[in-house]
């Protein structure tokens, strides 16, 4: 669900705004995951103790990832950007180190190389506009590392409320910048008005299947997996995103997407597989 969301989020971005389309996708996401555990008999409330802990989660996982994922998407290719966003679990790996304390061996270490020799894949044909725009690139790195951080925080802390209350209160409150930022940067209501059915069809996929079903999915699997089994799950996010994106848009998939995305995998592979005792 998530790999078939960046070709789909890359049509949306083609009528949308970035900050219309992000508070459409934190607004409905939150309000409606909240709503989801109303609906259960749940109480909607926000201990103490969970609250800074929410505020740099929805920071890393939610306001940095959306704003860094949606300028990127207005740049670069879907299927090359889902490649670098997923290089998540590297840094994740990496980031547990200094965060939980984590030992820094040389898979990790060798991963992070190869994770790297996959972006550089990505860069090396089209370097001279790299140099001259690199703010695509740098965007969805950026947005990869912000995620990366806020899963190893979420990780960090003992939450006391449910799985569709912590994804939905990190959406809104995470959102609250965007939704800040929105009506001065855009004209919302215009920008609605003026989207195709196609376009509109697209966006309801994106809100209601990767904002609340597949969002509710990996809060859920963070929290009741380790964080490496969890990770390795989202191994599969930029294989559909890449070959997705070439069958719906038409995407190109060459040599250097095919050997980046072989080694993000394999870098993510060896960080994150299990080793035999």
């Amino acid at each position: 669900m998530w790999g078939l969301n960046w070709p789909a989020m890359k049509v949306v971005l083609g009528e949308l705004p970035v900050a219309t389309f992000r508070t459409l996708c934190c607004g409905f996401g939150g309000l409606a995951l909240l709503a989801l555990a109303r609906a259960s008999g749940e109480r909607l409330r926000l201990p103490r103790e969970d609250r800074t802990p929410l505020l740099w989660v929805s920071l890393f996982n939610v306001t940095l990832w959306h704003v860094g994922t949606g300028v990127g998407l207005t740049i670069i290719a879907a299927g090359r950007a889902s490649i670098i966003a997923f290089t998540m679990p590297v840094w994740a790996a990496l980031l547990a180190a200094p965060i939980l304390g984590e030992r820094l061996t040389a898979a990790k270490l060798l991963g992070l190389a190869l994770g790297l020799a996959g972006l550089g894949f990505l860069v090396a044909p089209d370097f001279e506009r790299f140099l001259a725009a690199p703010l695509g690139v740098l965007s969805v790195l950026g947005a990869a590392a912000s995620w990366a951080v806020g899963t190893v925080l979420m990780k960090r802390h003992r939450w006391s409320i449910s799985t569709a209350q912590l994804s939905g209160w990190q959406l809104l409150v995470g959102g609250v910048p965007i939704f800040v930022a929105t009506p001065i940067l855009d004209d919302p209501v215009a920008a609605l008005a003026a989207i195709s059915a196609e376009v509109a069809l697209t966006l309801v996929f994106v809100l209601v299947v990767a904002m609340v079903f597949a969002q509710w999915t990996w809060v859920r699997l963070v929290r009741v997996l380790p964080a490496s089994v969890a990770a390795i799950g989202s191994m599969a996010v930029p294989v559909v995103g890449v070959f997705s994106s070439a069958l719906l848009i038409g995407e190109n998939l060459g040599l250097a997407e095919l050997a980046s995305l072989a080694l993000v995998v394999a870098a993510i592979a060896l960080v994150l597989l299990p080793r035999r005792s």
